[in-house]
């Protein structure tokens, strides 16, 4: 299984880079983008690209997000080294941007890096198949203040107006056979039990981690992708109780029958717990 904490780390503060890296997160994310501002776009490919070449991983994911359009290239051959994980490519509207940040990592020797696309327009929404399917891809992902103002929408509490694009990247992940996706940030770090709240109901929706931050988010996050003893307990069983069955159901401890798609639920539990 993939992460499940993504902490995000401004790419022109170097000081914090070690302190995201040893935060307890399971992956860092190096941001060129949006945490950066144009004068300084340099300044911080440089300090990203030596800090992802020299550090020591110790088992933490590094990934960098890069920049859209005319920086994206430079942005990918500066990171590209053994260290890296891989890319977040933001604003992605088609398979063929993929293709390309692809070609580009295979040209710079980056063979085992991944890539995670960011969706956050209209055209990128209804490209979500072809995006899920081109080479490299890890997981998606939706930027959702930038999709929410490219479609015009106004996003309440509820978050019910992002159903569909959240559906729609689940059900893309799922029929191109890649992770789930891992879902949005969000500026709570002091609400935490809402923040809570708020990240179990994406869990619902078939997301698997989440993007945070503040390394306040983090326990929230890992407290609702990590199954409970009782979750684990109750996957164990079911499946115990499946293969025992003398045909191809079962009925597990609360009187339900069970089959290979309830066993498909039960072993990705146990996955997540591992």
């Amino acid at each position: 299984m993939s992460a499940t904490t993504y902490l995000y780390v401004p790419g022109d503060v170097p000081e914090r880079f070690d302190k995201a890296l040893r935060s307890g997160t399971d992956a860092v994310v190096l941001d060129l983008e949006d945490a950066v501002v144009a004068a300084r776009k340099d300044e911080a490919r440089a300090l990203v690209a030596r800090y992802v070449a020299e550090c020591e991983p110790a088992g933490v994911e590094v990934w960098v997000r890069v920049n859209p359009g005319e920086l994206q290239e430079r942005d990918i051959r500066a990171v590209a080294c053994p260290n890296l994980t891989g890319i977040w490519l933001p604003k992605a509207e088609s398979g063929r941007e993929v293709e390309a940040a692809d070609r580009i990592l295979a040209e710079c020797g980056a063979g085992s890096a991944r890539i995670s696309a960011l969706v956050e327009t209209a055209t990128g929404l209804l490209a979500l198949p072809e995006i899920a399917r081109a080479p490299r891809m890890r997981f998606l992902q939706i930027g959702e203040v930038d999709l929410a103002a490219d479609l015009g929408i106004e996003v309440d509490d509820s978050a019910e107006q992002l159903l569909f694009a959240r559906s729609r990247v689940v059900v893309a992940s799922a029929a191109a056979g890649i992770e789930p996706p891992v879902a949005a940030v969000s500026v709570n770090f002091t609400d935490l039990t809402a923040y809570e709240a708020d990240t179990r109901r994406l869990r619902r929706l078939g997301f698997a981690g989440r993007a945070c931050i503040h390394p306040k988010q983090l326990a929230p996050v890992r407290e609702v992708f990590t199954p409970t003893a009782a979750e684990v307990r109750r996957a164990e069983d079911i499946l115990d109780r499946l293969a025992a069955a003398t045909s191809g159901v079962g009925v597990d401890a609360r009187g339900h029958l069970i089959d290979e798609a309830v066993a498909r639920s039960a072993r990705r539990t146990l996955a997540r717990a591992r």
